[in-house]
């Protein structure tokens, strides 16, 4: 019988005798090393050759993705007066795009960032995001005044003068459209309603004087007030410029940028000549700096934008045929290449294991055996394959041992009950004391065969239960030799029991008692008269040794590995009498299992056996944890 260390020895050296140019993860690692250098090799060739004029199309395309990002996040700040609220837009944005987006302020703090926490900033930012000093919206006005029109603070209108001016809006669209001239309504980021000609003209220069004079061009108070505001800031600035013009309002329509809409006379009335273009940027540049002042509550603060390639970014140009044609080229050869090696490699490694899945469908009663070929893991495991074929020969022709086993143990009881009885029955014999006592003997063999199939069923499934308390060592040995003592002096042979008395266990006391009877009971069986069994414990580091020695007949080395089988008597006269029932052992090796012990046998023939129980010990009450020195008075 092999023992699993033995097989799992055999194993170990059979991995150390792969030799490395054999073994498959050596041989997979070459297969994808070649597979990988043909794929940088051919990529490499396609990034020279292909990707140069590529490179410069996205770069405009890049370009005019970034000037939509900042657009876009330009009026995120012109419409907010913090960017609390911005990380979801910087997301959006950057799924869109395929770039990633981060702003920071211009102390570098990460206000947003579309990559992952911890991801480091690009080295420069890419553009700074002020509402109040643009220079790439595209609408009208942002590049003269460098605010973005978005940017609106407190000239946004309450909805019932937006509704009001609406009004207004619709009934001179009513109006020109009663002279066959199509307008349409507009909004300002204001809210202002805003009529335009089909052709995006002021419909007034059409010349249809009946129409645009009931004051749509009006401010309204929302309006009034923020430009009184307005003036009040530019004021002092015009007045250092030597543009002052005293208290009055100096504005009267609503982009203060424009040069139209300066003074309503008072100033321009002071400009004469060639100095008229100079003091109107003059104005201008004072007006910018007050709408700015006037704009920034209502805008969020400056921050630096940083641009960079997001996971998502796409492919955004088309390769000319050429191109084409040398990547589908490079492509195919790599694929060829690749399936060709992989094809290779995956029938050596298949073989092997096709066998083994054919010889394990085959049936039980063939006992195929698959040849080993190789000497790498296939072959170990080609070899561990048929060790497992032996194995479970072994075990059917156990199987189909043990029901015959069991049929002999339970037959001859059964036989002489049944025949005693029926002679009484038939009035051949009378029913003394004596024959009724032998009935009974038979009846409690039965009985002691189907306890011990109950108990091994029982630790084979897992299900045998365990009442584990301390127990002395010392005190068990006492206990089994007492229950023995009889059958012991009635066969001449002297019990004794030497234990250290801190041997402790955390056991079953019945269980255990049972392991011990079952030995000492084998071992009064093979002992002859004058002969001695002892039973000894001892400590052994943190195990607790229990052995069973006995200086009887001995067992047999081509019979020692059998004695913990099941059925198993080196009396192969199957006698109850001399063997027993041969269930004794593998009830040992089975309740010392499920103790965590292990039990093993010793012996040479005609020199008696030894019987060695190993189990976890425990602390005696009161005894100090193992490794702690004792605490001194």
């Amino acid at each position: 019988m092999k023992s699993p260390t033995g097989r799992g020895s055999r194993g170990q050296g059979a991995r150390r005798r792969i030799p490395l140019r054999k073994r498959l993860l050596v041989r997979l690692l070459s297969v994808s090393a070649l597979i990988a250098v043909c794929s940088v090799a051919a990529t490499a060739w396609l990034a020279v050759t292909t990707t140069t004029s590529a490179l410069k199309e996205e770069q405009g395309q890049d370009l005019a993705a970034d000037n939509s990002i900042l657009a876009q996040l330009s009026g995120y700040a012109a419409t907010h007066s913090d960017w609390s609220g911005v990380q979801r837009s910087v997301r959006d944005l950057a799924e869109r795009t395929g770039r990633r987006i981060a702003l920071t302020t211009p102390d570098r703090v990460l206000v947003a960032d579309s990559a992952p926490r911890g991801t480091p900033l690009p080295p420069r930012p890419a553009a700074s995001v002020d509402p109040l000093r643009t220079d790439t919206y595209s609408e009208t006005g942002a590049q003269l005044s460098g605010i973005d029109p978005r940017a609106v603070g407190p000239y946004r209108l309450p909805a019932k003068e937006s509704a009001a001016l609406e009004a207004l809006a619709n009934r001179d669209r009513q109006c020109y459209a009663r002279y066959g001239l199509r307008t349409t309504v507009r909004r300002t980021p204001g809210g202002r309603p805003v009529l335009t000609g089909s052709d995006g003209s002021d419909p007034s220069r059409y010349g249809v004087a009946a129409c645009g004079t009931d004051g749509l061009d009006a401010p309204t108070p929302t309006e009034t007030r923020a430009l009184d505001t307005l003036s009040g800031l530019a004021r002092p600035c015009l007045r250092q410029a030597g543009l002052d013009v005293g208290g009055g309002p100096l504005f009267l329509a609503f982009d203060p940028g424009a040069e139209d809409h300066f003074g309503g006379g008072p100033l321009l009335a002071k400009v004469a000549g060639k100095d008229r273009e100079a003091t109107v940027r003059t104005a201008q540049s004072c007006v910018l700096s007050a709408r700015r002042a006037q704009l920034e509550p209502y805008v969020a603060p400056a921050a630096d934008l940083f641009l960079g390639i997001g996971d998502q970014n796409p492919s955004r140009f088309d390769m000319s045929p050429a191109n084409k044609s040398k990547v589908v080229s490079a492509a195919g050869l790599v694929l060829a290449v690749t399936v060709a090696v992989t094809a290779a490699v995956a029938i050596r490694l298949v073989r092997p294991l096709r066998a083994l899945t054919e010889a394990a469908q085959a049936p039980p009663e063939r006992h195929v055996r698959v040849p080993v070929t190789t000497r790498d893991e296939t072959g170990i495991l080609a070899e561990a394959f048929n060790e497992l074929t032996e194995r479970r020969e072994r075990l059917e022709a156990q199987r189909k041992a043990m029901v015959s086993d069991i049929a002999h143990e339970l037959r001859s009881p059964l036989t002489n009950i049944r025949g005693w009885l029926e002679v009484m029955r038939d009035g051949v014999v009378d029913p003394d004391p004596g024959l009724l006592d032998s009935l009974h003997e038979e009846a409690l063999v039965l009985q002691r065969i189907i306890d011990d199939l109950q108990d091994l069923a029982a630790a084979d499934a897992g299900t045998l239960r365990l009442h584990r308390e301390p127990l002395s060592a010392g005190e068990l040995l006492d206990q089994v030799t007492a229950a023995h003592r009889v059958a012991a002096d009635a066969a001449g042979v002297a019990l004794v029991t030497e234990a250290d008395p801190a041997v402790w266990l955390d056991a079953d006391p019945v269980r255990m008692r049972q392991v011990l009877g079952n030995l000492v009971s084998n071992a009064l069986r093979h002992t002859p008269a004058e002969g001695t069994v002892t039973l000894r414990a001892r400590r052994d580091g943190t195990d607790a040794v229990l052995t069973v020695a006995d200086t009887g007949s001995g067992i047999a080395a081509e019979d020692l590995p059998h004695v913990f089988e099941r059925f198993w008597r080196a009396e192969k006269s199957r006698s109850r009498r001399t063997g027993g029932s041969g269930l004794g052992l593998p009830i040992v090796r089975q309740l010392l299992a499920a103790h965590g012990g292990t039990a093993h046998a010793t012996s040479e023939s005609g020199e008696g056996a030894v019987f060695t129980l190993r189990l976890p010990a425990t602390r005696a009450p009161g005894e100090e944890p193992w490794g702690e020195p004792a605490e001194k008075s």
